[in-house]
């Protein structure tokens, strides 16, 4: 009987130090996201109270929608007194391609995971947390991405309530060029994965190919901002599929 409760526990702690580890791992991976959305959500704070918008709305938005498109687009109909269905069917074109990102993260995550932590996993997804999580190797934990969650999200949260406390004290061709931080931090993320494989590396290319098409050709401008990225997206990841299937183990 005592051997019994001795494995039964080492069992627990065991699975304890792993999700501990996890975590700690995921934090460690979310770190330089962090330092890449602080500038970015302080662009979005002096944006947001530069257009009228009160701090703690400002600050309120940041705590519960993790997505810079997003919020830089429904702020700005915010401020241009949109009406709430404009305001809920851009930000829904402009973010539904996270949908597709928790599709392809769900084929990676434990079948045991439950819906509440599948549903918390779901709203940490961004464009750079996506990435990361994508190029894990190992199974996906719910302790791993809450620590590559964590760091992202309260660093987005700080950065909006600086850029909107101190609204008023940069200079207004200082705060437009803090935006670029996000693409650079993105481009950062996504060159040493197609450095490394070439599958990655084709799937890059054609994306910015589309992405051009659809900036550069006048037809092309009718589709809205989200639905490009959508339709990139799937084009792209299609073309990959094809030319380069994933052999089963």
């Amino acid at each position: 009987m005592n051997n019994f409760y001795s494995l039964r526990d080492n069992r627990v702690i065991s699975k304890k130090e792993k999700s501990k580890s996890d975590f700690l791992k995921g934090a460690k991976d979310g770190l330089p996201i962090t330092l890449g959305y602080i500038p970015v959500s302080f662009t979005f704070g002096l944006m947001a109270v530069n257009g009228g918008i009160p701090i703690w709305m400002a600050i309120l938005i940041s705590l519960t929608n993790l997505t810079s498109a997003g919020q830089f687009a429904g702020a700005n109909l915010i401020i241009a007194n949109a009406s709430i269905f404009e305001i809920m069917l851009t930000t829904f074109v402009i973010n539904i391609r996270y949908m597709l990102m928790s599709l392809s993260l769900s084929q990676k995550i434990s079948p045991e995971t439950s819906l509440v932590k599948r549903c918390l996993m779901a709203f940490g997804i961004t464009d750079e947390i996506f990435t990361v999580a994508s190029l894990e190797e190992k199974e996906i934990t719910f302790a791993y991405m809450m620590g590559l969650t964590i760091c992202p999200y309260f660093g987005w949260a700080l950065g909006t309530t600086l850029g909107a406390m101190i609204t008023s004290l940069l200079p207004e061709t200082l705060q437009s060029s803090m935006g670029i931080a996000l693409y650079a931090m993105f481009i950062a993320l996504i060159v040493p994965s197609a450095k490394k494989s070439k599958s990655a590396l084709i799937v890059v290319i054609v994306a910015v190919l589309m992405s051009c098409i659809f900036e550069l050709l006048p037809c092309m401008k009718l589709i809205s901002g989200g639905w490009s990225i959508i339709i990139t997206t799937i084009i792209a990841a299609t073309i990959g599929a094809i030319i380069f299937p994933r052999k089963d183990d």
